[in-house]
């Protein structure tokens, strides 16, 4: 098995073996991302319909988008043609046997999966894992009558299934809590975003993506606009991709949703209800009339307010009920919403307009709108005058162990001003419980630890005093990591760049998973900066001035096994960030009893020579190495706390130079990969 592939289990027994029942809509590409992440530990893939004309156009759709991944380089040729060779289409269900997970995702039928499931169930082994991709079915629904429901649940994916990070993870009543768990670090270790939905019918985003929808069809059934005019505002308003009927023609989801809608008006709210236009498109199985690729859409001023604030009401309150219901919370309903749906974060939304004013959008669209709940989250939060508190940086205590996780995974987690007040607050509050002897901190996902800050943050800065604040207001939220008194360990699940590194360093030791070909880096001068948040003082104590410097000047990132070999690191673990994870608890164990020695970043000046040797900073600007270097000699002879101040002074010097504003610039508008054009100035 290669270094870089994590050994990927359930409940600590290796997946050797998946199964995919249909081959249909959705699950070739189900099967397609199982096979890019199994293949190269020899995890065989099994697609089972009884269609033969289904499994051929399955298998028709997995090549040609393996096809077009080879062609865009997202893998290498030889991996592609080994993802196609280990996926096994057949209509013989016997081919299920030695499954240790078994996904189904055939037509949303609950007679037809319960007799899949029964059948399955007697072919399987008695600890194999069986999980539906139902799109609306409580898991109960669907697993009545299999023997053991400890080891069912629902796994919803989203279009496309192969590219869509999200997936809810629905457990029934009598679903194993150590399964669940279990299941949301398989799926973060295949490289999806899980959130734990309780069950309802719809689950948590379908009503979201589908209620939409009815709010946008119901404008057009009402001649308040066309279908063209709604899809170019919502995409105007709410970041929509694509509109809400290009979605619906895109998924193929008019008969799903028209079956959803009346369900969720018995089981939800009275304001669903399939509308009459979706009820005929259905019979008439039509498309909407969309805009075309490029097509300018002009919306009368009128027309589009009406729109807008309908929109808005909508989603508002859509989302909002929701989080009422109980069946998720405001954090992860933000960041799924985003993510699985592309559109704008709801909550964020309603605080970036005022959370006074989205009441008043929902107040105003349920007035006019028979059914249409008022969420009491928002009519709460705007008696409080606050915007809502979101989470970034979560915390989860185990054992006595508190699990501190950075979660922005469509920024690859990166930091902005909110994540810093976040992290600062978490470690304040854990110095002050009792009840917590030590601390893992990482970051979700396979990606990224934390891929540095938001660059738009940084491109927020137009002075010199605006440069040295921001550099202190990060210092002063990671210095709460270095001063907490209890072992602190960074578990670096992925990539930790720039101010990820720097919140790295405060830990007291760091440990990575085995194989990662960039690990950690400093590339603030490819950006026209130099670090900001401790990196130009902690980096050369870890790994000494004359490396640090070298790789600060440079920018050039390091690997796991080389930040191992200079000391950046303690340990490579191999496995998936669960094994990371848990092997931060056996060291913090380690240390506690004295096992194991607590490594301590030194306090005092260290010894620092008076100039650095040479380096090759190709197009680099030469004044912010300038700057750079009198920050590491300098500061490094003084006390860290002394140095770190230093540091935020010749931060606040660097923004004040014209390479700065270049290097931002260049990022925001060509992206990292080419050189900004310095002026050394």
């Amino acid at each position: 098995m290669s270094s870089e592939t994590p050994n990927i289990h359930i409940l600590g027994r290796p997946v050797t073996r998946i199964g995919v029942i249909g081959s249909g809509q959705i699950g070739p590409d189900i099967a397609l991302h199982f096979s890019k992440v199994f293949t190269p530990m020899g995890t065989s893939i099994v697609v089972v319909d009884i269609s033969e004309e289904a499994l051929a156009q399955g298998k028709k759709k997995l090549d040609r988008k393996i096809d077009k991944g080879i062609e865009t380089r997202a893998f290498r040729a030889e991996l592609g043609q080994a993802m196609k060779e280990n996926v096994l289409f057949t209509s013989n269900y016997d081919q299920l046997k030695g499954c240790d997970l078994v996904v189904e995702a055939a037509t949303e039928d609950k007679d037809l999966k319960r007799r899949i499931f029964t059948q399955v169930a007697d072919l399987v082994a008695a600890d194999a894992v069986l999980c539906s991709n139902s799109s609306h079915l409580e898991p109960d629904v669907i697993f009545e009558g299999v023997s053991d429901p400890a080891r069912t649940m629902v796994v919803h994916y989203f279009f496309p299934a192969e590219r869509n990070p999200i997936v809810e993870i629905v457990p029934g009543a009598n679903t194993s809590k150590g399964l669940v768990s279990d299941m949301m670090g398989f799926y973060e270790a295949i490289g999806k975003v899980p959130i734990q939905v309780k069950s309802r019918y719809g689950y948590a985003l379908d009503p979201v993506f589908e209620g939409m929808f009815l709010a946008s069809a119901l404008m057009v059934e009402e001649g308040i606009a066309s279908c063209k005019e709604v899809d170019h505002v919502a995409c105007d308003v709410l970041g929509y991709t694509v509109g809400p009927f290009t979605a619906m023609n895109l998924t193929g989801g008019n008969p799903i949703t028209a079956v959803g809608l009346d369900n969720y008006n018995e089981k939800i709210n009275g304001w669903y209800r399939t509308p009459e236009i979706l009820r005929r498109a259905v019979a008439d199985e039509s498309s909407w009339e969309v805009p075309a690729r490029g097509e300018s859409i002009d919306v009368a001023d009128d027309t589009y307010s009406q729109v807008r604030d309908s929109l808005l009401g909508a989603f508002f309150g859509i989302v909002g009920e929701i989080v009422d219901s109980g069946i998720s919370s405001i954090d992860d309903m933000d960041m799924a919403v985003e993510t699985a749906l592309d559109v704008k974060a709801p909550f964020r939304l309603m605080n970036s307009i005022g959370v006074d004013n989205a009441l008043h959008l929902v107040e105003k669209y349920s007035e006019s709108h028979s059914g249409f709940p008022v969420p009491q989250c928002i009519t709460d939060q705007a008696q409080e005058g606050a915007p809502f508190d979101i989470a970034l940086v979560l915390r989860q205590d185990k054992e006595a162990i508190a699990h501190v996780t950075i979660r922005r995974p469509k920024q690859l987690n990166a930091f902005n001003n909110v994540a810093f007040d976040q992290i600062e607050r978490h470690f304040l509050d854990i110095e002050s419980d009792s009840s917590i002897v030590g601390v893992v901190l990482s970051g979700f996902g396979i990606k990224a630890f934390v891929s540095g800050a938001d660059v738009p943050f940084l491109a927020s800065i137009d002075s010199i005093a605006m440069g040295e604040e921001t550099s202190r207001g990060s210092q002063k939220s990671i210095q709460a990591i270095e001063d907490c008194t209890k072992p602190v360990v960074c578990a670096l699940n992925g990539l930790a760049l720039g101010g990820g590194n720097e919140i790295a360093m405060a830990c007291n030791a760091r440990i990575a998973r085995a194989g990662q070909r960039v690990l950690v880096g400093q590339p603030e001068v490819n950006l026209g900066i130099i670090p900001g948040a401790g990196g130009t003082q902690r980096l050369p104590r870890w790994v000494g001035v004359e490396k640090a410097a070298e790789l600060m000047r440079t920018g050039r990132p390091v690997s796991s096994s080389e930040a191992l070999a200079i000391g950046l690191i303690v340990e490579e673990v191999a496995g998936d960030p669960r094994d990371l994870r848990a092997r931060a608890v056996e060291l913090i164990g380690a240390y506690l009893s004295g096992d194991e020695p607590l490594p301590m970043i030194p306090m005092g000046p260290i010894e620092t020579p008076d100039s650095l040797p040479e380096v090759d900073l190709g197009h680099l600007s030469r004044s912010v190495d300038e700057i750079l270097q009198k920050a590491i000699v300098e500061g490094c002879r003084l006390p860290l706390t002394e140095g770190i101040a230093l540091e935020a002074r010749y931060f606040g010097e660097v923004c004040g130079t014209q390479d700065m504003r270049i290097g931002v610039t260049n990022f925001l508008e060509n992206g990292p990969r080419t050189p900004a054009r310095f002026v050394h100035a």
